[in-house]
């Protein structure tokens, strides 16, 4: 194979947007997958549960029915959701593919493995190339009292990977987002959760305590709690289920179990000690802030980003191109990369948080709405939700933004395009916003800043409305 500007090992979202963007600006790429095309996010992880997620909201939604005029009932049916989502996995992947052949990226099917600096060795092919990155994400983790065995404890990878096990009663085991997402999921496809964490949920995450309690009762009232302190000691498997041992000599029997806890980089095989490329004690690659791991090679996403989201990765996947296209151009920013949870409470949130802002040495501004009252979502059905933004009293400057509700993942994108504009709480007090919708919140939010924190000269600066873009 003749030489290439860039090789990318791996083609899940980093590895994919990184071979679009360098084949965009003229480069000549090659995109190297072992396993399926798309990586985890698309086959496993965040399309098809996102597919789940809306099929979940239907269900919910459809209690109410009866007070909008509708009648009749829908009964989940979790085998036929399962169908659905490999339809819409198959979709997306024939496109990606597709584009992909259209930019002229070359596209090789098998596991890479570094033979030096620069060089890759593919399905006995030489691979040279004067950019590589590395783009492997990761595989599920599991504590060591717990193994994989098919058809009773499983991972996520394989619950889209296969028909779901046989059997409604399931223990779903994770605190973090995937636990607190599958939970709710499986809960609205008729199954009989318990939901088992070590830790309270996504307490290890910059969501707001107030956040994470709404979040909280609105599972609650789905009949979702989850039993905190209950880290798995042993399980137990035979022919009719897994009974599992938790502290203080409690057991749980159920039909399966969902492990959510956690994952871990991907680098085996891939001999990275000969192009000078080092990973840490959690198996990390390590980068410096342009996402370089050695010269020449660069590593992005879940193998190089412990936030570990298909968010970070494309995240990464920009900078490491903007950096092999002109060095330097761009470093990593972990905090304007969005995070979202799909549970009984949509939550998504960008940038810094009160107690992240104060730890920077800023003099944070806080204001919350509630959706309570606002007409979008009473009209459909919505409780509890709301908007928080954290401005810099100082500087006026945009830190971060918090949304609880439906459609917080797409909202979040709104707010997360002004964070590091100049005026950006006089751009968004000047947009005009669709009426109703929740996006009008973002300008609740701003006038309640200039009222609250004495903010006016950042909100509505004098002799400028703020339509003007600097």
């Amino acid at each position: 194979m003749s030489p290439v500007d860039v090789a990318i090992i791996g083609s899940g979202p980093g590895g994919y947007r990184a071979a679009v963007l360098a084949a965009l600006r003229g480069l000549k790429v090659a995109l190297i997958e072992k396993h399926t095309w798309g990586g985890t996010c698309l086959n496993r992880g965040c399309v098809p549960k996102k597919d789940w997620y809306h099929t979940a909201c239907i269900v919910a939604d459809s209690r109410d029915y009866a007070a909008r005029g509708l009648t009749g009932g829908l009964e989940p049916d979790l085998i036929q959701a399962w169908r659905h989502q490999r339809q819409v996995v198959d979709t997306v992947r024939a496109s990606y593919i597709d584009y992909l052949g259209r930019l002229g990226v070359k596209t090789l099917q098998g596991t890479a493995r570094f033979s030096g600096p620069g060089t890759l060795q593919v399905a006995g092919e030489a691979v040279a190339a004067g950019n590589i990155i590395i783009a492997t994400g990761s595989q599920p983790w599991l504590p060591p009292q717990l193994q994989h065995v098919p058809g009773r404890i499983i991972s996520t990878d394989d619950l889209f990977d296969t028909l779901p096990p046989a059997g409604k009663r399931v223990a779903v085991l994770g605190s973090g987002a995937v636990g607190t997402e599958m939970a709710y999921i499986l809960r609205q496809f008729g199954l009989d959760v318990i939901w088992l964490t070590g830790r309270a949920p996504l307490s290890d995450s910059a969501f707001s305590q107030p956040a994470r309690a709404a979040l909280l009762q609105a599972l609650a009232q789905t009949g979702v709690e989850p039993l905190t302190g209950a880290r798995i000691e042993a399980a137990r498997i035979d022919g009719d289920g897994v009974t599992l041992s938790l502290p203080g000599g409690r057991n749980e029997r159920v039909d399966w179990v969902l492990a959510g806890t956690g994952r871990k980089p991907n680098t085996t095989g891939l001999e990275l000690s000969r192009a000078g490329v080092t990973v840490d004690a959690q198996g990390f690659v390590v980068v410096d802030d342009c996402n370089q791991a050695a010269p020449g090679v660069y590593a992005i996403g879940d193998v190089a980003n412990q936030g570990m989201s298909a968010n970070h990765a494309l995240a990464d996947a920009t900078v490491a191109i903007s950096n092999i296209i002109g060095p330097e151009r761009r470093r990593r920013d972990d905090h304007r990369v969005p995070a979202a949870v799909y549970s009984a409470l949509e939550l998504a949130r960008v940038g810094l948080n009160e107690d992240q802002a104060e730890a920077a040495g800023l003099e944070p501004a806080t204001a919350f709405t509630s959706f309570a009252a606002n007409p979008a979502a009473l009209a459909e059905g919505e409780s509890g939700g709301f908007l928080r933004v954290v401005a810099d009293m100082d500087s006026g400057s945009a830190l971060g933004a918090e949304i609880g509700g439906r459609g917080a993942a797409e909202l979040i994108g709104l707010l997360g395009l002004e964070f590091g504009a100049p005026r950006a709480l006089s751009r968004l007090a000047a947009a005009a916003y669709n009426h109703p919708t929740r996006s009008e919140e973002i300008l609740n939010a701003v006038e309640t800043l200039a009222a609250r924190w004495n903010m006016e000269r950042h909100v509505f600066p004098a002799g400028n409305n703020g339509s003007k873009t600097e």
